[in-house]
């Protein structure tokens, strides 16, 4: 672990984050002599990925309150949204926007005490600490970070004494105005093995979510990374593969690379009957994953109404919205195009599509309770 791969019979820890160098220090009385020989880990290691940063993060709907928040804890460390909790799916962009405040803190402050980790790496170093008898060191070096990213604290669920510990950090770093930035998959109260009071604590700052990015984002995050590495991707190419790979931005950025290197190895252009050769395979998984009338059915029983009601000509308000949103999760989540919906939706035409996106993106931004369903029907379509 971080601290804990010396945390051995006898250590002396030499901590550099920046240019300080705090000390932790354990001792027993066994003999040191072979231990002196070995080298020792002067250097412990911030962990943060300098690629990521707020420059090179696109913003789209589905993640600019995330952005804008991580942002602003940049600014007022320790004040501003403490906690933060960035929550969503695997590969939305959690960790880039983590390791984006680290650096954005780090730069503005060579000597902060800045470390990202994964919440399994608590844990491992926790249990080490424990078994060598050094959990006094462990807790001043986690008890005294200005800045703490910890990743995926959904992995804490049902580890009894490793909440009990991350608890006190909790409430020591808050209680001294220290940063904290959590992120999870899901909302803290839906994380089964989770314990109230921690539940609570993490919703004390705020919780903003990242949903899955639309198209037009997808599209922009894919000329971006092409630009990084000096490839001029057509954008009709980019609206293609955006269109067909909808799971995640990882999916999306492994998919470009794909693409990126059959053309660099063939000498090919990069077209969209290229791009679509290319991914052939992964376009087919895609195309299973989520499929129009597998939305509607997801929204149907979500709603308790049945699939021929969205078909329908119903407009009562409990019908409207949910046809409404199986419109616009069609519009997100498929390749396919308005009036292809609309027509599976009744035969209705490409204008009441276009109508029924723009009113649930409304809803998002002043219903709290769209904005949940929303998410919630995401997540249960793309998992």
């Amino acid at each position: 672990g971080i601290v804990t791969d010396l945390l051995k019979e006898e250590l002396i820890v030499h901590l550099e984050i920046g240019s300080k160098q705090p000390s932790l220090q354990a001792n027993t009385q066994t003999s040191v002599t072979t231990l002196k020989k070995r080298p020792l880990i002067k250097h412990a290691p911030n962990n943060l990925n300098r690629q990521f940063n707020f420059q090179n993060f696109i913003v789209g709907k589905s993640n600019q309150l995330a952005k804008a928040a991580a942002t602003q804890v940049t600014e007022n460390i320790g004040e501003a949204y403490n906690p933060l909790l960035i929550y969503g799916s695997s590969g939305l962009g959690k960790t880039h926007l983590m390791h984006a405040i680290g650096n954005t803190v780090l730069a503005k402050n060579p000597e902060a005490k800045i470390i990202y980790l994964h919440s399994e790496r608590f844990v491992q170093d926790m249990v080490k600490a424990l078994q060598h008898n050094t959990m006094s060191s462990f807790k001043n070096f986690y008890r005294n970070i200005d800045v703490l990213l910890i990743d995926d604290i959904q992995f804490f669920a049902g580890k009894e004494r490793s909440q009990e510990e991350f608890f006190h950090t909790f409430n020591t770093l808050l209680d001294n105005k220290h940063q904290i930035v959590l992120t999870s998959d899901k909302f803290p109260k839906e994380i089964n093995g989770l314990e109230d009071r921690l539940k609570s604590r993490f919703g004390w700052g705020l919780p903003v979510s990242i949903d899955p990015p639309d198209l037009e984002t997808r599209a922009a995050i894919l000329m971006s990374k092409a630009a990084t590495v000096k490839i001029d991707l057509p954008q009709e190419v980019a609206f293609f593969i955006g269109k067909k790979i909808r799971s995640n931005v990882r999916d999306l950025e492994g998919a470009l690379r794909r693409v990126i290197a059959n053309a660099h190895f063939t000498g090919k252009e990069i077209t969209i009957a290229f791009t679509k050769e290319v991914l052939n395979d992964l376009i087919a998984i895609q195309d299973k994953l989520v499929q129009i009338d597998n939305i509607q059915k997801t929204v149907a029983e979500y709603f308790k109404i049945r699939v021929s009601d969205l078909h329908s000509k119903k407009r009562t308000r409990s019908i409207t919205r949910p046809r409404q949103l199986a419109m616009t999760l069609a519009r997100e989540l498929t390749g396919h195009s308005l009036p292809e919906i609309g027509e599976s939706f009744g035969g209705r035409d490409h204008t009441t599509v276009i109508n029924a996106c723009k009113k649930i993106n409304e809803l998002k931004e002043t219903d709290s309770r769209m904005a949940d369903d929303y998410t919630s029907l995401v997540r249960i379509l793309t998992h």
